[in-house]
């Protein structure tokens, strides 16, 4: 009894942190497949019927997610090609030629073995960019 004790606690704990590394990796590669998707999709301006073109791509988002993430946790942002620091708002933003980087920032993971690791949990962000492609011909720019 003493022996089979001082070798499962060892041997779970070392089990449980193998899945819990497992998961953090699933989750940041989830994540990052997610926002590449949702890039993908906005730059071809879609929309889902009767949502604007910020909601339809959070909703891909978090589809591809697999409802880890809130709505809240997903950020569509539009950039001015000619000075990348400079966010675009209101009409027109996600126009032709500007940036769109789609981001999933603030999700929280809590470790299964928390003691392994301070008592913490870990922050997984994912991002990715590219630029809007032109209008379809005779198209417009769909409301954010």
């Amino acid at each position: 009894m003493v022996e089979t004790a001082l070798t499962l606690v060892p041997l779970m704990s070392l089990l449980l942190g193998m899945v819990d590394v497992g998961m953090t990796v699933f989750l940041k590669s989830t994540f990052q497949n997610a926002v590449r998707e949702g890039v993908r999709y906005a730059i071809t301006y879609q929309t889902m019927p009767g949502m604007g073109h910020d909601a339809s791509i959070k909703t891909v988002v978090q589809q591809y997610a697999l409802g880890f993430v809130a709505p809240e946790q997903i950020y569509v942002e539009y950039y001015d090609p000619n000075n990348p620091s400079t966010i675009l708002t209101g009409v027109g933003s996600n126009g032709p030629n500007n940036i769109v980087e789609v981001s999933i920032r603030g999700y929280r993971w809590g470790w299964v073995v928390p003691f392994l690791f301070s008592n913490s949990s870990l922050e997984i962000t994912a991002s990715a960019s590219d630029r809007m492609e032109g209008l379809p011909a005779g198209g417009s720019v769909p409301p954010r």
